[in-house]
């Protein structure tokens, strides 16, 4: 080969480099959306997303209604002192009739007894306020029921979805697609479950909280009544 034939060879393969090929782009992953993960939670996915309804449906209630439990309470220990000092029961029972507080029932009770011994007056407004502590405590057992039976479901659907799971196995063979299905069931419900648990838990015991902070005010209030009545008497 001649001198001459080698630098032709030798541009030509300078001249003509191959082009590496251009990656694929890359797949596009699927995000995973609620309603995605609720739809492979399969059938027990029902029933835990109606004890999250009603969870949220009788904390909501509850709260409405203790806030309107306290409404006015403030003011109307100081409205009703000034009253019993001026020796003005029916002015009394009128603040106690206008004010929208579960305490201004048990005032109220305990004034319409004024005439008995200051036990029956004590023992008037005991039996009110069991009532009154029995209307803020209502429902609160739906909540803790669901803190129990939430997480409940949570584990069937990890039975239910080991029960795919070997079902798949077993008729389709060992692969990933065919375990996918079983542990999506299994770990959406059991995740469901177990944060309904934990939420209804929640609001049972800031529920339970803000109650029992009611009945120490309703204590409060009924002695210090009691004490009122004994140092300005009502006729």
């Amino acid at each position: 080969m001649t001198l001459l034939q080698i630098l032709l060879l030798q541009i030509t393969d300078t001249g003509h480099k191959p082009v590496a090929p251009i990656p694929p782009p890359p797949a596009a992953t699927e995000e995973i959306s609620l309603i995605h993960l609720i739809q492979e939670g399969g059938v027990l996915m029902i029933p835990l997303l109606f004890c999250s309804l009603i969870m949220v449906y009788v904390f909501i209630e509850r709260w409405m209604f203790l806030r309107k439990a306290i409404a006015g309470e403030d003011t109307f220990m100081a409205r009703l002192k000034e009253e019993i000092k001026r020796g003005d029961l029916s002015g009394a029972k009128l603040t106690c009739k206008n004010t929208p507080a579960l305490l201004a029932r048990i005032i109220e009770k305990a004034l319409n007894s004024i005439g008995k011994p200051i036990d029956a007056i004590e023992k008037s407004m005991e039996n009110t306020g069991k009532f009154q502590v029995y209307a803020m405590e209502k429902n609160l057992s739906i909540l803790s029921t669901i803190t129990a039976i939430a997480p409940v479901f949570g584990f069937l659907g990890t039975i239910a979805g080991m029960i795919i799971l070997f079902f798949n196995v077993q008729h389709q063979g060992f692969s990933l697609p065919n375990i996918a299905g079983g542990i999506y069931t299994k770990m959406v419900t059991s995740a469901a479950g177990l944060i309904i648990g934990l939420m209804s838990q929640l609001a049972f015991t800031y529920l339970n909280v803000q109650i029992n902070k009611q009945v120490h005010k309703f204590e409060a209030s009924s002695v210090e009544f009691l004490e009122l009545i004994q140092e300005h008497p009502l006729k």
